[in-house]
């Protein structure tokens, strides 16, 4: 681990222990975390049943299977327990996680946002061309990369769609998946997202973990994505064109911002953004170095051992 990282993750007293690159990918004995790490865990307002999200005028009806973090504690996971830079935080309402592990052990974490982009149009849904925002994320990628270099952060490339774009025209919500790689790991990231078309927005989960991890995530994505619901009056069909805004872009430009990229209205085009911030909280919603170490190296182990308290959780 860099010492980056290791100073987030000390600046909030965790402490965490964490393995090498390479003992990730070992199945030895599960890690212990800090006393610190355990209190942290242990003082988070975790929130199960029906959870409203007034920013995004929605609900997520969660029931007894996951359990939603708010804004200022997943910040603080997004920022010192996961090692990303502070403006990583910034529009984010919440996290989402699997009931029944901790924020340590879980398979995926899903980021809770809001975008204001207004009504998005999917009457264009069975002929978005997806594979053009691909082509013009890698045509972007040498000169992001360059900024990531000098920024002290691993390179990234998009493999590939870990799942094609998808669009349930009934539900009104897009789903794919990204397989990124690192340069600094030897497991690909895996990028889940679930989009749920409102009225006024679109409101995001997306579910970050590793390919490794692919079958369970794209399990959980579909019956996760199924959780989200906007309030009455606020969903897709409460729509009214005449004093509604309209999105500029479609199903693929939505894709296409969700990867880093963003819609030249006049043009028509996509077109790479090359900021290097943007590139970071655009392309992976709160990537930077620390994430697939993190998702590798927690995610993807044995469910660690919590020092004098274990299963209490």
């Amino acid at each position: 681990m860099t010492f980056k990282a290791v100073a987030s993750a000390c600046a909030l007293g965790l402490g965490l222990v964490l393995a090498t690159a390479a003992d990730a990918q070992k199945d030895s004995a599960p890690q212990k975390l800090s006393p610190e790490a355990i209190a942290f865990e242990k003082g988070l307002h975790k929130q199960s049943g029906d959870v409203a999200i007034p920013a995004a005028h929605a609900v997520l009806h969660l029931g007894e299977r996951y359990y939603f973090v708010p804004a200022d504690e997943a910040k603080t996971i997004l920022t010192k327990v996961w090692g990303n830079p502070p403006s990583s935080g910034d529009g984010v309402l919440g996290i989402v996680f699997e009931k029944g592990r901790t924020i340590y052990d879980n398979v995926w974490g899903a980021i809770v946002t809001y975008e204001d982009t207004g009504y998005v149009p999917d009457k264009d849904a069975k002929t978005e061309d997806y594979d053009k925002v691909v082509e013009s994320i890698r045509a972007g990628e040498a000169d992001a990369n360059v900024e990531r270099k000098k920024g002290g952060y691993p390179t990234i490339h998009l493999v590939g769609w870990a799942q094609q774009p998808s669009y349930d025209p009934a539900a009104h919500s897009l789903i794919w998946a990204r397989d990124i790689k690192f340069s600094d790991s030897p497991v690909d990231a895996l990028n889940y997202d679930v989009r749920l078309l409102g009225r006024k927005g679109v409101l995001s989960l997306n579910m970050l973990s590793d390919m490794k991890h692919l079958p369970d995530v794209r399990a959980a994505a579909t019956d996760f994505g199924k959780a989200a619901a906007f309030a009455p009056g606020s969903s897709y069909a409460d729509y009214d064109k005449s004093v509604d805004k309209t999105a500029e872009f479609g199903l693929a430009g939505l894709v296409a911002a969700g990867a880093g990229v963003v819609v030249a209205k006049k043009l028509g085009l996509l077109a790479i953004v090359f900021g290097f911030w943007k590139v970071i909280l655009g392309g992976l919603a709160v990537a930077g170095a620390a994430i697939s170490r993190f998702f590798g190296k927690i995610f993807g182990r044995k469910r660690d051992t919590l020092e004098g308290d274990e299963g209490s959780l």
